[in-house]
């Protein structure tokens, strides 16, 4: 049997056994310690996972995963994202369209807590989306900005996505968290502009607050805004030092969370409760990526190992003739398609011994390109009929939004990001500038 034919015959065997509703990382792992063991009988083949998780466990970088992870639920368990939201709601109100401003405003900041998207999307719906439809806010428009902005979460350090795919593309985790910044802030702005500009042709879709609610004292407002402002606190502390040089990325990551934590205990917030919740969800999402990544590193060994990559790239260049840009916009496309029955981590662990190896061997900037992935996997998770996150948004918002609202909100974002995303495609620098400043530096 040929190299081709046996890759081709794994990635087939994975996707079935995806389809039957098999854990991601079971499924990837299985196919490949048995495909291991048929290739390269009891010799090589008992070694491939055991050589995968000795790699796992060796890799520093990974213990920013459970610090960051545990900032981001102390944050929002001690209701600090509360803070948050109440300083956009009086800061913010007075602009037409100005608290749904406010919305993408925190989902930024959530992001730089959390680093999870579905954890944005869960504080967006829980904390924002009731009180905007009681504000007399268009609902279709408010769920878009909260599917938007809960897509920053995978793109704004510190992304949790971002180290897996550092550690499958054997990237720099700190180069990858500072391309992403600049991506993620343009991205939030396009989505400003277009909230502002949309309020100000229909000011009936973002009614401005009551001036009884917006004039309060001033130092109630002051009182508001350094509360809202710790979580900005807290990010500059952590990010500072490091963009800095004074620590190292793992170093940051625990200033990060005891940040947090000391936080949550002097504004008298760190109860029992909301430390066992912390470090339940901790330790069960870092488990739950440690065992994706072990996955992907032992299938990715078992396609080096057989020369797929070169045998895909010799398909793609030589015999169907098409030239490296061709090639990269086929593989985002792939991603819209696959974004449509599974989640960000999942598409990444499938492709990602294919396509990460293939751009490099095409000549693209790895670094660059997974900004890239990242932009594309928020698009296919918000494009119908399937997208993952428009049936999380369901899942979480009240009877009075209907699956057709949800659908119908979201085609102007995703239009914004196709367009962030053609930027960054056309503009390399966009996502390059600040590691190419900051590392070289």
């Amino acid at each position: 049997m040929s190299y081709e034919l046996i890759a081709a015959l794994m990635f087939s065997t994975m996707m079935l056994m995806l389809l039957t509703g098999q854990r991601v990382f079971g499924a990837i792992g299985f196919v490949a310690v048995v495909a291991a063991l048929l290739l390269w009988g009891d010799r090589g083949g008992y070694d491939l996972a055991f050589s995968a998780a000795m790699k796992l466990m060796k890799w520093y970088p990974l213990l920013t995963l459970p610090m960051f992870i545990f900032m981001g639920y102390v944050l929002s368990e001690s209701r600090i994202a509360d803070d948050l939201y109440k300083m956009f709601h009086v800061w913010m109100g007075g602009l037409s369209g100005g608290l749904a401003v406010g919305t993408i405003g925190l989902m930024v900041l959530i992001s730089a807590m959390n680093g999870l998207s579905v954890a944005g999307m869960a504080i967006g719906a829980t904390i924002a989306l009731p009180e905007l439809l009681r504000r007399n806010y268009d609902k279709r428009m408010v769920t878009g900005v909260i599917q938007a902005g809960s897509s920053l979460g995978i793109l704004v350090p510190p992304s949790v996505v971002l180290v897996l795919y550092a550690m499958i593309a054997r990237q720099p985790v700190g180069q990858l968290w500072l391309a992403g910044v600049v991506p993620g802030v343009m991205m939030a702005m396009l989505f400003i502009l277009y909230i502002v500009i949309r309020c100000r042709i229909n000011p009936a879709l973002g009614p401005v607050l009551p001036a009884e609610e917006r004039n309060i004292p001033m130092a109630e407002k002051l009182r508001l805004l350094r509360a809202g402002l710790l979580p900005f606190a807290i990010f500059f502390a952590m990010m500072v030092p490091f963009v800095n040089g004074w620590t190292s990325l793992v170093e940051s990551s625990a200033i990060g969370a005891m940040t947090a934590f000391g936080a949550a205990v002097l504004k008298g917030r760190m109860t029992r409760q909301v430390f066992e919740n912390s470090v339940r969800n901790t330790l069960g999402i870092s488990c739950m990526f440690m065992w994706i990544i072990l996955a992907a590193l032992a299938f990715g060994a078992v396609f080096d190992g057989l020369g797929a990559v070169k045998a895909i790239e010799s398909l793609f260049t030589e015999k169907l003739g098409l030239n490296p840009w061709m090639i990269l916009i086929l593989m985002q496309l792939s991603f819209i398609l696959m974004g449509t029955f599974l989640d960000d981590t999942a598409m990444l662990v499938i492709v990602a011994p294919l396509y990460v190896p293939l751009v490099g061997e095409l000549g693209f900037d790895l670094i660059w390109y997974g900004v890239l992935y990242t932009i594309t996997t928020q698009i296919a998770y918000m494009t119908p009929p399937f997208g993952y996150n428009l049936f999380l948004m369901r899942a979480m918002a009240p009877p009075e939004i209907t699956l057709r609202d949800i659908y119908g909100s979201i085609l102007p974002f995703v239009l914004v990001m196709v367009l962030a995303l053609t930027l960054i495609l056309c503009f390399p620098q966009i996502a390059l500038w600040l590691p190419d400043y900051v590392y070289g530096k």
